[in-house]
C-alpha cells in the first residue's frame, strides 16, 4: 500500500479542514439552549419555566429521547424551530411530549415546527403510546403561511392526527401561555386541558383582531383567560397557579388511565375512605342542599378524587377516583349547586366525561340526586334538549361497568341522565333515601289537581287537600313498591354501599362490550 499524499486532506486554496463533529456539537447545544440568555429575564418576570425544565418536571430523568433537534439549524436564530418533540417516560410508562418553546419567536409555528409536530402524532398512532403536549405558542408565523398551512403535511395535519388518537390513547394538554388562531384546537382535541391561571389563554383571533373585524373591545383575560374558559366556555378544565403545578396535575391524572385503549386501567393499593359513609350526611327533606362531595368522601379512597371542570357547571360532579384501588369514574349530581338540576353546561360536562371514561376501559359510578333537567324559555332557546339527548346518548353508548345509585331523588329525564334501570347498569342501587318518579309530589299534584286546586277557597281545605294527594302520591312511588317491582336491584344501607358498589363493579369486569352494529352514531351535538 502506497503512502498517503500529504496534501490529500489539504482544502483547496489552504483554508483550514472543516471540524464536523465540533460544528454539529455546537449546533445541537445553540437548540438546546433555545433563546433563554436573550429572554430568560422576561420568562422569569412572566413566572414561566425553560421548557426544557417543564420536561424535566415532567419526565423521569434520563428518559427523554429528542426527535429533531437539530430542525432549521441552518436557519435564521430559530433553535429546534421552538418546539421540543420526542419519547420519554412518565412514572415509568413511555409517552410522546409535544412542547413550544416559548422562547423562540413566542413559540410560534413554522414550516419544521408542523412537520415536527406531526410526526409526534404519527409516532403515537404507530406505537399508541400516550400524548403529553406541552402548550406555549403564538400561533403561525403568517410569513411561513404557504409551507405551513394549505399542504398534505400541513397544520391540518395535526388535528387530523389528533383526532385519529382521540380515545385511542390518553392526551393531555397543559397550557402555560397562549394557544392562539388555529393552534387553539390542539387543547380542545385533548381529554384534559390545565391551565395557568394568569398565563394561560385560549383564542381563535385576538383581541386587537375582534377590534378591527367586529368592532369588539375586550381584553385578553375576560376572552380567552384561564379563568373564563375554566368556569365559562367550559374550554378549560382545571386551572394550576404555576408551571409546576400544571404538570403535577397532569401527572396525577395520568394515574388513573391505561396507555391505550386496548388495556386495563392501572391497579393500586386499596386505601380506606376519609370518612365513614353515614346516613346524616343527606337530609330526608328533598329540598335541604348538602355537598355530595361529603358523599364522594366516604365512598372512594381516601384522597384519590381528581375532579375535572370543578368550576365549570359545579351542578354536577365529574371526576377520576380509586375505588377499592381501582379507578373509576364519578358522575355526581350536587344538591349544593343549583339544587343539582341538570343544566345545557352540565349535560355537556357529563357527555364527554362518560365518553373519556368509556373510550379507555374505566368503570362509571352515577350518584343521582336530582330533580330532573331545567325548564323555562331560556333553557329550551339554548337547545337543552338537544344538549340533555347527547348526555343520555353518551350514558347509553358507554359499555364500560355502570353502577347506578339513588342517593335521594330521581325525577323525570334525570334518572335517564344518571343511568337509570333503563340504560342497562350492572345495577340501580336505592339507598333507603331514595325516590325514583316522574316529578317530585308537589308538582305532581299542582300538575294534575292545578283546577281542582284553584276552586278551593278555604286555604286551610286546600291545604289538607294537598296534603292528602301528596301522601297518596308518594304512596304510589314508595321504595319498598320500587323494590318489590324491581325497578331497583338492591336497597344498601349507607355504611354498605362503598363494598356492594366495589362488588358488583368487580364482576362486571368481564362484561360484553358490544353495543351496536354500525360505524358511529350520529349524536345530537
Amino acid at each position: 500500500m502506497s503512502e498517503a499524499d500529504p496534501d490529500a486532506e489539504r482544502p483547496i486554496g489552504g483554508a483550514a479542514p472543516v471540524d464536523h463533529a465540533a460544528a454539529l456539537s455546537a449546533a445541537a447545544e445553540r437548540a438546546r439552549a433555545g433563546n433563554l440568555a436573550r429572554v430568560g429575564e422576561k420568562l422569569a418576570r412572566q413566572n414561566k419555566l425553560f421548557v426544557r425544565d417543564r420536561l424535566d418536571l415532567l419526565l423521569d430523568e434520563g428518559t427523554f429521547v429528542e426527535d429533531a433537534l437539530l430542525a432549521n439549524a441552518l436557519g435564521e436564530d430559530l433553535p429546534a424551530d421552538g418546539v421540543v418533540t420526542g419519547t420519554g417516560e412518565v412514572d415509568g410508562r413511555t409517552v410522546v411530549v409535544v412542547a413550544n418553546d416559548p422562547t423562540v419567536k413566542a413559540g410560534s409555528w413554522g414550516a419544521r415546527t408542523v412537520e415536527k409536530m406531526v410526526r409526534a402524532t404519527e409516532l403515537a398512532l404507530r406505537y399508541e403510546l400516550p400524548l403529553f403536549w406541552l402548550i406555549d405558542s403564538a400561533g403561525a408565523r403568517i410569513t411561513d403561511q404557504v409551507e405551513l398551512f394549505p399542504g398534505r403535511r400541513g397544520a391540518g395535519h395535526i388535528f387530523h392526527n389528533q383526532i385519529k388518537l382521540s380515545g385511542r390513547v390518553p392526551q393531555i394538554c397543559c397550557l402555560f401561555g397562549p394557544s392562539a388562531a388555529g393552534g387553539a384546537y390542539i387543547p380542545s382535541f385533548c381529554d384534559i386541558v390545565i391551565m395557568v391561571e394568569g398565563n394561560a389563554s385560549m383564542y381563535l383571533g385576538s383581541p386587537r383582531m375582534a377590534e378591527m373585524v367586529i368592532g369588539e373591545r375586550t381584553t385578553l383575560d375576560e376572552m380567552g383567560g384561564a379563568r373564563m374558559h375554566a368556569t365559562v366556555s367550559g374550554c378549560g378544565d382545571n386551572l394550576a397557579v404555576d408551571d409546576a403545578d400544571a404538570i403535577e396535575q397532569a401527572k396525577a391524572w395520568f394515574t388513573y388511565f391505561p396507555d391505550r385503549w386496548r388495556d386495563d386501567p392501572p391497579e393500586y393499593l386499596a386505601a380506606a375512605p376519609s370518612r365513614p359513609l353515614t346516613a346524616d350526611l343527606v337530609p330526608d327533606e328533598e329540598r335541604r342542599a348538602y355537598d355530595m362531595h361529603d358523599v364522594l368522601d366516604g365512598l372512594l379512597d381516601d384522597e384519590s378524587f381528581f375532579e375535572l371542570k370543578p368550576l365549570f357547571a359545579p351542578e354536577l360532579i365529574c371526576g377520576l377516583g380509586l375505588l377499592e384501588g381501582r379507578p373509576v369514574g364519578v358522575v355526581a349530581n350536587n344538591p349544593l349547586q343549583k339544587g343539582g338540576v341538570l343544566f345545557v353546561d352540565s349535560a355537556d360536562k357529563a357527555a364527554r366525561f362518560v365518553w373519556c371514561c368509556d373510550a379507555f376501559n374505566i368503570p362509571l359510578v352515577f350518584l343521582s340526586d336530582v330533580p330532573g333537567f331545567m325548564v323555562g324559555s331560556d333553557v329550551e332557546r339554548q337547545g337543552i334538549i338537544r344538549h340533555g339527548a347527547k348526555m343520555v346518548t353518551a350514558v347509553s353508548e358507554a359499555t364500560v361497568p355502570k353502577v347506578s345509585v339513588i342517593v335521594r331523588k330521581s325525577y323525570g329525564a334525570g334518572l335517564y341522565a344518571m343511568s337509570g334501570p333503563a340504560f342497562e347498569p350492572e345495577a340501580t342501587i336505592a339507598l333507603p333515601t331514595a325516590k325514583i318518579a316522574v316529578m317530585g309530589p308537589e308538582a305532581a299534584v299542582n300538575a294534575v289537581f292545578a283546577n281542582k286546586i284553584a276552586a278551593i277557597d278555604d286555604p286551610d281545605e286546600r291545604e289538607a287537600f294537598i296534603a292528602r294527594e301528596r301522601e297518596v302520591y308518594e304512596r304510589d312511588v314508595d321504595l319498598l313498591r320500587l323494590a318489590s317491582e324491581l325497578v331497583v336491584d338492591a336497597v344498601v344501607e349507607f355504611a354498605d354501599l362503598r363494598t356492594e358498589v366495589a362488588r358488583r363493579l368487580d364482576r362486571a369486569r368481564t362484561k360484553d362490550r358490544h353495543f351496536s352494529e354500525r360505524r358511529h352514531g350520529v349524536p345530537p351535538v
